[in-house]
Parts: structure tokens; C-alpha cells; sequence
């Protein structure tokens, strides 16, 4: 959603689940503000990020075009596939030694649970209007502690409890449940949200022990492995106009990633987290403009709620809070 999704996103070491919420994947990732830390500029971090969760939601825009001329599997793939591309030469650079751990289960973990979520987001917002999808996927960091609760019992803070219900508040409000009849994409948006809570979780484990290489070249590897039988099995003549979403769609969500890395040696996470909901702002203008979907009154309601919900609970637990960006 994220990389929306969207679902790179990386801890520090001490980080518990509860301490912040954020979102990447339906997006891109993030490295750790200690490697190539320069001094603090928060005017340059904060456009980096800025830019980089442009390019989250120009990326979400194009899937939703290349999924009306290509199958989703296929978008999935190359999504994946390019930053592959780009990341093995980075990874193997320290020799094949450089690439073993032991943690191949959590890797899978987080690959299945991003690329999963990533499927989800590009049908989904081929069944509805853009922005309902992209903000009902960014609700992902209201999931956390429920999830968190439900799997290992831990206890949130009293500012994440509140954070979290002042954003379902909003999801209502976007859902419109007594407006609308049922919508399978809405249903496979939520699913995007539940998968990409999942990958945050799955990286907070792996950035304990991992170093980053290895977690993006993993990730990216069983990733493009994953959506190489969807492909397949989905597979049709594409059209030489989709190609040229495809390989927009791989570059935009590389250029994410590199920016936003570029981002955490300028400022802290703490501070860059909450230019993540720029994503919702900026594919709510996109969709606006493009498809001609201005939002409603009750979406930009649940959109005020939805990041205010999120900025509450990613400042309810500052000891060590979520750095994130995005599938």
C-alpha cells in the first residue's frame, strides 16, 4: 500500500509495537537513522520524505491504471522485480557470506504478508475510487496494537488506545456502511490494512538482528519469487502501453525507497513519521484530478480522522517510534 505498502518499514532494535504507529508499504522502506546520519535538517528531510511518499502515491496511481490493461499478478512482479534489479548488486557486494541468517521464516513472513498486501491494494483500487482504498490500506498502523494485543498480550499506551479509535472512527466514516451495498474492494482494502500491519510487525523483528541489505534483498527476492506463478497463471498478451506502466510503476516505488533512506540521514523518525499521511493527501489530489473523483464530505472527514488518529498515536510513545514508507 506499502512497500502501500506501504509495508517497508524499520525499527530500531528496542522498538515495541505500541510505541508509534506508521505506515510504508503499501510501501517503501526506510534505513536506520544511524547509518550515514549527517547533521539534522529538518527542511531537507521532511521534502525527501515528502517526495518520496509522492512517489508511494503516483506508484498506487499508475497500478490502478496498469491494472485495467494487465493483470494484477503482473503489476506485482515487476513492481518487485526492478528493485530487485537494483538491490542484489548492493546486497552482494560483501560476498554470498553476507546474505546468510537465520531468520529465513520471518523474511518469508514479511515477504508473503507484503506481497499479499500489495495484491490486495492494486485490485482493490481497480473496484473503487482510489483514495477510499489508499486511505482504508494507511489505516494499517491502527491495526497494530490490536494485533499485537491479540498475539503476544502486550499492552498499548492510553495515547495509542485513543490514536486507534479516533482512526476506526474514520474508516467508518469512509466505509459508509448504511450508504453503500457491499463492495468487494472495500472488503480486499481492509485485507491490505490487516496484511500490511502484519509486514510493520514482521520488520520490527528482522531490523533487531538484520542489516538492511539483506532484509530489502530478501524481501524483494521471495517477494518477485511469489508473484512469478500469479504472473504466470495470469498471464495474457499486454499491450505495449502497459509496459510502459509497469516499468513506471518498479522505478517509482525504487525512487522511494531511495529517497526516503536519504530522508533518515537528514532528520529522526520521530519527527519524518507523520509526513506519511502526505500519501493520502497527495492520492486524493490525484484522484481528484485525474479520475475526476473529488473527495466527499464524510471522506474527508474520515481523512482528518484517519491522520489525526495516527499522528495521536505515533506521539503517544516517542522512546522509540515507527520509521516507515512501501508493495
Amino acid at each position: 500500500m506499502v512497500s502501500f505498502c506501504w509495508n517497508h518499514v524499520v525499527l530500531p532494535a528496542k522498538t515495541k509495537f505500541h510505541d508509534s504507529a506508521a505506515i510504508s508499504s503499501i510501501v517503501p522502506l526506510s534505513l536506520r537513522t544511524d547509518a550515514g546520519h549527517k547533521p539534522e535538517h529538518m527542511v531537507i528531510g521532511a521534502t525527501l520524505t515528502t517526495l518520496s511518499f509522492l512517489c508511494v502515491s503516483v506508484m498506487s496511481a499508475l497500478g490502478k491504471v496498469a491494472g485495467q490493461l494487465t493483470s494484477t499478478g503482473v503489476v506485482v512482479l515487476f513492481q518487485n522485480l526492478i528493485c530487485l534489479l537494483f538491490i542484489a548488486p548492493i546486497a552482494l557486494h560483501g560476498g554470498c557470506a553476507s546474505l546468510r541468517t537465520e531468520k529465513i521464516g520471518l523474511h518469508i513472513l514479511r515477504a508473503a504478508s507484503g506481497t499479499a498486501c500489495w495484491y490486495a491494494l492494486f485490485v482493490a483500487i481497480t473496484m473503487m475510487p482510489l483514495t477510499n482504498a489508499i486511505l482504508l490500506s494507511f489505516s494499517a498502523p491502527l491495526w497494530m496494537p490490536v494485533i499485537a494485543w491479540l498475539v503476544s498480550r502486550q499492552k498499548a499506551s492510553t495515547a495509542t488506545w485513543l490514536g486507534a479509535a479516533i482512526g476506526f472512527v474514520g474508516v467508518v466514516l469512509v466505509l459508509q456502511p448504511h450508504h453503500h451495498r457491499f463492495n468487494v474492494g472495500t472488503l480486499l482494502a481492509l485485507a491490505a490494512a490487516l496484511l500490511l500491519a502484519v509486514a510493520l510487525m514482521s520488520v520490527r523483528w528482522l531490523g533487531a538482528t538484520e542489516p538492511m541489505p539483506r532484509i530489502l534483498f530478501y524481501y524483494f527476492l521471495l517477494s518477485t519469487v511469489m508473484a512469478i506463478p500469479i504472473a504466470a497463471i495470469q498471464w495474457h498478451s499486454v499491450p505495449a502501453r502497459a509496459w510502459i506502466y509497469l516499468l513506471s510503476i518498479g522505478f517509482a516505488q525504487l525512487f522511494a525507497q531511495v529517497l526516503i533512506v536519504l530522508a533518515y540521514r537528514y532528520a529522526s523518525s520521530v519527527k519524518l513519521g507523520p509526513f506519511i499521511y502526505t500519501t493520502i493527501v497527495f492520492t486524493a489530489l490525484i484522484d481528484w484530478v485525474v479520475w475526476d473523483h473529488p473527495p466527499t464530505l464524510f471522506v474527508v472527514l474520515g481523512m482528518v480522522l484517519v491522520i489525526g488518529g495516527g499522528l495521536v498515536a505515533i506521539r503517544g510513545k516517542t522512546e522509540a517510534p515507527l520509521a516507515a514508507i512501501e508493495s
